[in-house]
């Protein structure tokens, strides 16, 4: 158990029956101490190549993409970033790949964790389909059991024992938060606030916020970072209609915007940023894919044209990152400062 001090959310009765597919409970929100400033962290999924446009294979587990790792992993440690890479079960169960985290890792250039989908990973005593591509969807003894399988065979193969968790496609559920605690996570970074998967039969985020918050005494959520922009946003909230989403969007009055160089223009991310900070936020978490550090595997870099977009974006959002005043911060140091200002809340010295 990390600390000893009851956070909010206990003393509301979250311990017991928190979800991270609904919003956090009130006196969940973590209160950073002063001085932990104003920080950002990136959470890449590290993860199988595959046809993003076809079904879900259980046979789709090449991991060609991570010999572009290294080189990715220079230039963000160059920025002054750890990033976290999210290893799923093909990445650590391919020797190949699995010896380039572990290397990356060995020589302080990234942290791992684990990510799960659940179609290529065992025990594969599921259907393959569209709703149980979502872990959450699963019988919570399969679902406990795929993450831990994942999680062992990340530490067995990388020499890590990962203590950040995401659901592949964000698909958390009723019992994942007993499921990611059995497992040994401390730090979940599942939840996508604004954005709504129940037409697949995924998880409802749309009235999440990117706010970390307490998911039970020993476990934090940070979720990624999404906020709106445009002149209605202080409405709070989109439209269900995607047709009226689609139409605020190309007005400019209000759209939806994801910290991620994939499908997010950099201007846009720029000014979600920029409103964040506005708001008061202390953290930050971006997020992209690693298969895209390879032209090819994602939808998002398709040439070398498109990585060459990639990276501009990333040395634009460090710039302003710089200016901002804001700085990386690793996992570990994460959960310190929310467990520090949790400590700080009960002492009567809310922060």
């Amino acid at each position: 158990m990390i600390g000893g001090a009851a956070s909010g959310m206990e003393r509301a009765g979250g311990e017991a029956g928190a979800r991270l597919d609904r919003p956090a409970p009130a006196g969940a929100r973590v209160r950073f101490p002063d001085s932990f400033g104003r920080r950002f962290a990136i959470f890449a999924d590290a993860e199988e190549e595959f046809d993003w446009s076809q079904p879900f294979s259980r046979e789709a587990v090449a991991t060609t993409a991570v010999a572009a790792l290294p080189e990715g992993t220079r230039r963000l440690n160059a920025a002054g970033v750890v990033p976290t890479y999210l290893a799923d079960y093909p990445i650590a169960n391919d020797p190949r790949s699995a010896a380039i985290v572990a290397e990356l890792a060995a020589a302080g250039a990234c942290d791992v964790g684990v990510q799960l989908h659940p179609w290529v990973t065992p025990p594969f005593d599921e259907v393959v389909s569209a709703r149980n591509s979502f872990a959450g969807n699963l019988p919570p003894a399969l679902e406990a059991a795929k993450l831990r399988a994942t999680t062992e065979r990340v530490a067995e193969a990388t020499g890590v024992r990962p203590i950040v968790y995401r659901a592949g496609r964000y698909g958390v559920g009723p019992s994942s938060v007993a499921a990611i605690r059995a497992a040994g996570h401390r730090l979940d970074v599942s939840v996508r606030p604004l954005f709504d998967y129940s037409a697949e039969g995924g998880p409802d985020f749309r009235a999440a916020t990117p706010d970390p918050w307490w998911a039970a005494e020993d476990l934090l959520e940070a979720p990624l970072g999404v906020t709106l922009v445009g002149a209605l946003r202080r409405w709070g909230r989109l439209p269900h209609s995607a047709a009226a989403r689609a139409l605020l969007a190309r007005t400019g009055l209000l759209a939806r915007v994801a910290l991620t160089p994939e499908g997010t223009p950099i201007a846009a991310a720029c000014a979600a940023v920029q409103a964040m900070l506005a708001d008061g936020a202390r953290f930050l978490s971006f997020s992209f894919h690693t298969p895209s550090l390879a032209p090819g595997h994602t939808p998002y870099v398709r040439d070398a044209a498109g990585l060459a977009r990639f990276w501009r974006w990333w040395d634009a959002m460090f710039d302003l990152l710089a200016r901002e005043g804001v700085t990386a911060v690793r996992p570990d140091e994460l959960i310190a400062a929310a467990e520090a200002g949790r400590d700080l809340s009960a002492g009567g010295t809310p922060r």
